[in-house]
């Protein structure tokens, strides 16, 4: 087998999985399955490899040695020779082809049937689970001397120095101009922008010997006659042993504290299971809210999950129950929304869930009870998103008009989904509905 076929096989083996993936969910046995581990059947391929020749071995052929005379014609392979499908005699093999299961996760459910449907949902973490320390960013006016962050206050102090300096020896000659007093030499400091203080200037003016006043005869011969120096000048001379430094400028390093989210989800599922309710309208819901719970399972690192059944009335069910279960009563959809509104508001407050809320049903309910009680419930509710799925298996029935209302009425919510499923081939389109709502 060449590379250009060995790389066309393992495309068509991909292609295989992702048709199990679709069939399983279609047609397969959901139920033998469990929340942490769902089992795929696969038909068993071989797999393409890659087979190199040894080099002391002779070529293809019948001749002497294993090695063929020239112009000696290659056989057809014998009995045996290949890896056919026969038995060890030779003779074509009579079972069907053989089944196997191809176990997954959640997490590796959720990434084949992004891959799939073309999505790739990223949940939103809600509720603080741990607290963690990150790179030393935050400061503070008080801590312990090891996190005093000096560079700061050294910049701090240097910006003061720098700020403040001047050439004291230069104002000193200043001082020493005839006629001259402590307030006429601090204004002509400051029309040279010389940053000195009237309070030094007059610490140091009884300091000048009496006999060097009158040195120079005016400010204009004493810059003709002394240099100014720069401050790098006396920088470099005197070093930075005097950088004022002070507590106000001190700081204190801490970590930063990153709050790390857990990615939380609770799933309510709801069911109708009235009386109209029947076998293949059931199967449909199976097939349409299992993998969707398998695909938030692997999504969120913590995922719940509530069933409601309901008919004219409301009760939560064990998941075992969910799906199986069976009333003979009429249908009033608003009771379900009504639990699973007070079940949320205790259990699972919207500030720390990622809510998801999927009902099904076959879209038959009590006169009203939509308009009046459903939809004003379903937007009181917060939710990432709310799913209706119908299952009516042929169509819609007349009187069936519970989705058509929602869908109408709930159209500008942005968060609210409706999806019709009349044959299995419809669940992979409703499942792909709801979820790209949900990305949207």
């Amino acid at each position: 087998m060449g590379l250009r076929e060995d790389l066309e096989r393992f495309r068509e083996v991909g292609e295989e999985r992702r048709e199990d993936l679709q069939e399983f969910i279609s047609y397969g046995n959901l139920g033998g399955s469990g929340p942490e581990s769902i089992q795929i059947p696969i038909k068993v391929v071989d797999l393409p490899e890659f087979k190199y020749d040894r080099l002391d071995q002779g070529g293809v052929g019948q001749g002497k040695g294993d090695t063929p005379d020239v112009g000696q014609p290659v056989g057809p392979p014998q009995p045996g020779d290949g890896d056919g499908d026969g038995d060890e005699d030779g003779d074509p093999g009579e079972e069907g082809a053989e089944h196997e299961y191809y176990e997954m996760d959640p997490e590796e459910f959720a990434e084949q049937l992004d891959e799939e449907l073309g999505l790739d949902l990223e949940p939103k973490g809600k509720e603080v689970i741990e607290e963690i320390e990150g790179d030393f960013t935050d400061v503070t006016r008080t801590g312990p001397n090891s996190t005093l962050d000096f560079e700061r206050l050294f910049k701090e102090g240097l910006k003061r120095k720098l700020s403040m300096d001047f050439d004291d020896e230069f104002v000193r000659e200043a001082m020493k101009v005839e006629g001259e007093t402590p307030e006429s030499v601090y204004r002509w400091c400051r029309e040279q922008n010389i940053l000195v203080s009237h309070a030094w200037i007059n610490n140091e003016w009884d300091d000048i010997d009496e006999d060097e006043r009158g040195k120079w005869s005016s400010f204009e011969e004493m810059e003709e006659n002394v240099e100014r120096q720069t401050t790098l000048q006396r920088i470099r001379r005197e070093g930075l042993r005097d950088v004022p430094f002070r507590q106000e400028d001190e700081r204190y390093r801490h970590p930063e504290i990153i709050e790390k989210k857990q990615k939380n989800v609770v799933v309510v599922n709801i069911r109708d299971v009235s009386g109209s309710m029947r076998e293949r309208k059931r199967e449909l819901v199976e097939r349409t809210f299992t993998p969707l719970d398998w695909y938030l399972t692997g999504k969120y690192d913590n995922a719940e999950f509530v069933y409601i059944a309901h008919d004219a009335d409301a009760w939560e069910v064990e998941r075992e129950e969910f799906f199986g279960i069976r009333s003979g009563g009429g249908t009033r959809i608003s009771s379900a929304y009504d639990l699973a509104k007070e079940i949320l508001d205790e259990q699972y407050p919207w500030s720390e869930w990622n809510r998801y809320v999927f009902a099904a049903g076959d879209s038959e309910n009590s006169s009203n009870d939509t308009t009046e009680n459903v939809i004003p419930r379903m937007r009181e509710i917060d939710a990432n998103l709310h799913a209706y799925v119908e299952t009516q298996p042929g169509g819609t029935a007349i009187n069936a008009t519970h989705a058509e209302e929602v869908e109408r009425s709930l159209s500008d919510q942005g968060n609210v989904v409706v999806s019709y499923v009349s044959s299995p081939e419809d669940v992979m389109d409703a499942i792909y509905e709801i979820l790209s709502t949900e990305q949207e």
